[in-house]
């Protein structure tokens, strides 16, 4: 049987090697597929700083309320020219009909027109009160009534291909905000005033402006002012301009915003895949070794450390080291244990098998009642060796599940003595309790496993105390431990053994005792159970003045709570 489990724990292992390593295999494709150019958390940081800097463009870009002081200073210029115009030609272009009413004078008002608007080169035109259109800047009249009308033709283009790819960028990039939402502006053959809303509300007396856009998309500013002589409404100058002053400044603007952006989404990029890289690159390490140690935990001892890093980088590459001598420490300590049980089981089950081989060939009755006192005494130090070892492989996992609460020692110490002092299973061996008075004395942790440090120091101090002897228990402070002492007046501790009866199946018993009935993990437990409260746990004797060997005294300190 011994045989096929053997072999079936390395067809076990074999096979849990082969799924580690096809595990290990899966998980590096998976990762090398997830590397690429960039990284996850490198795209994702670069995807967020590029889009906080886009929002801040856009917002940037839009720039309406820069554009709306500059619209309202422009009509404002247009405004103080029409009064201009509309003054001089209320002085100069009128005439008087046969029933005494004023009326603009259509041959006048077209020259002097023409010559108001020479410096400006405002398109400029002229109604009368009856809302016909009389003159206009772009129409030239000549003999016998004919007219020429003038207008811009648009400069040459001279642009390069990177001007155009510019400007086709540019003006991409500008139809993505909001638009305007103006009406057109649209001339027909016939004008009238009708025709324009801000021309007859200048009709009407006031002075009036209104905002559109033609066929180009370009903005356009029409101003009209009444034409007044002696408070009499004769006619309405209508001055229009295209927004081509005002985009040119907004694009002005834009483009030194754009190129600001370019510069600031560059050094963003960089930025963002150097931060990237600093924290991609070493947490791909410490998963390629945490991936090693997972694979081959028995072979790999340490992780990347990043000592030049005071970051949370630096700490989890700490912390994983820390977690990994753990885990080393841990594994040794289980095939150390592991190596122990069975040396220890071997013994009782060695003896057991012997004592049954002979008891089945013995025809003596009282022979065969000795054998099976033999068997029953190593089932029983069988028995306790398993419940033992069994107590022990659970108490690191039930210690880390167990929530840790605030105890007395010095109450917990006084009810063990009681108890003892009371049980009367000790014979004439005597017990006593001595406290200091620097209390108080309230230590955090599992109370059950604590008690079971103490009664554990106890009941060995009773074990090799004489048939008279007297077990001292003490407790006192020391600075921030509290410190608890057990003394026993036994022949102490062999020289050399301080600290090997800490050790797994230490066996050092007092010649009184019955063999088998420790197992030999007493003390090794209670110090796992001390360590783990973060206290320490040693042994000393107690000698005279000569240096005779008085008892042996186990002292144990716990952090102050």
């Amino acid at each position: 049987m011994a045989l096929r489990l053997n072999l079936s724990a390395r067809k076990s292992g074999r096979l849990s090697t082969e799924a580690g390593g096809v595990n290990s295999d899966v998980s590096e494709t998976v990762r090398a597929g997830r590397r690429g150019f960039l990284s996850p958390l490198t795209r994702r940081i670069l995807v967020v700083n590029v889009l906080a800097l886009a929002i801040l463009l856009a917002g940037l870009l839009y720039l309406g309320r820069y554009e709306q002081n500059l619209i309202a200073s422009e009509v404002q210029a247009l405004k103080t020219q029409g009064e201009i115009f509309a003054e001089a030609l209320a002085e100069g272009a009128y005439g008087t009909r046969a029933n005494g009413t004023t009326e603009l004078q259509g041959a006048i008002a077209s020259t002097m027109l023409r010559r108001l608007v020479t410096p400006t080169k405002n398109r400029t035109r002229l109604f009368d009160q009856d809302g016909l259109l009389v003159a206009d800047s772009r129409t030239l009249f000549g003999h016998q009534g004919a007219s020429v009308v003038v207008s811009e033709l648009p400069p040459p283009d001279a642009g390069s291909l990177i001007g155009g790819i510019f400007d086709r960028t540019y003006n991409k990039i500008v139809g993505w905000l909001p638009g305007r939402g103006l009406p057109l502006y649209e001339e027909r053959a016939d004008q009238r005033a009708a025709d324009y809303e801000e021309v007859a509300r200048a009709l009407e007396g006031e002075p009036a402006s209104a905002l559109r856009v033609d066929e180009a998309d370009r903005l356009v500013i029409g101003v009209a002012v009444p034409v007044q002589r002696f408070k009499q409404v004769i006619g309405a100058v209508f001055v229009a301009r295209d927004g081509t002053t005002i985009e040119e400044a907004v694009r002005s603007v834009r483009i030194d915003i754009l190129t600001i952006f370019a510069v600031a989404l560059g050094v963003t990029v960089l930025l963002s895949v150097y931060l990237g890289s600093t924290i991609v690159r070493p947490l791909r390490r410490l998963a390629a070794a945490a991936d090693k140690v997972r694979s081959a935990p028995g072979q790999v001892r340490s992780i990347p450390e990043f000592r030049g890093r005071n970051d949370e980088i630096g700490d989890l590459a700490a912390d994983l080291n820390a977690m990994t001598d753990a885990l080393s420490q841990r594994l040794d300590a289980i095939e150390s244990f592991a190596a122990d049980v069975a040396h220890e089981m071997k013994n009782p089950l060695t003896s057991l098998r012997s004592a049954v081989e002979t008891a089945a060939r013995l025809k003596d009755m009282d022979q065969q009642r000795r054998l099976m006192d033999i068997i029953q005494d190593d089932v029983t130090r069988l028995d306790r060796l398993i419940s033992d070892i069994s107590d022990a492989s659970r108490l690191d996992a039930e210690l880390s599940r167990d929530e840790s609460e605030e105890t007395d020692l010095n109450r917990l110490l006084a009810a063990l003595v009681e108890v003892h002092r009371t049980s009367g299973s000790h014979g004439e061996r005597r017990i006593a309790f001595e406290e200091s008075s620097n209390g108080p004395f309230t230590v955090v942790g599992n109370e059950g496993r604590i008690v079971q440090v103490l009664q554990n120091l106890i009941t060995n101090a009773f074990s090799f105390s004489p048939a008279d002897g007297l077990v001292m228990v003490r407790i006192g402070r020391d600075r921030d431990w509290v410190v608890a002492t057990v003394e026993d007046e036994g022949p102490g501790i062999p020289p050399g053994s301080l600290e090997k009866i800490f050790d797994r199946f230490y066996s050092e018993r007092p010649d009184s005792e019955q063999f088998g009935t420790h197992s030999g993990l007493g003390l090794s437990i209670s110090r796992q159970i001390v360590t783990v409260h973060q206290g320490r746990i040693e042994a000393e004797n107690r000698t005279d003045l000569h240096g005779k060997v008085l008892g042996a005294r186990f002292i144990v300190r716990f952090p102050l709570s």
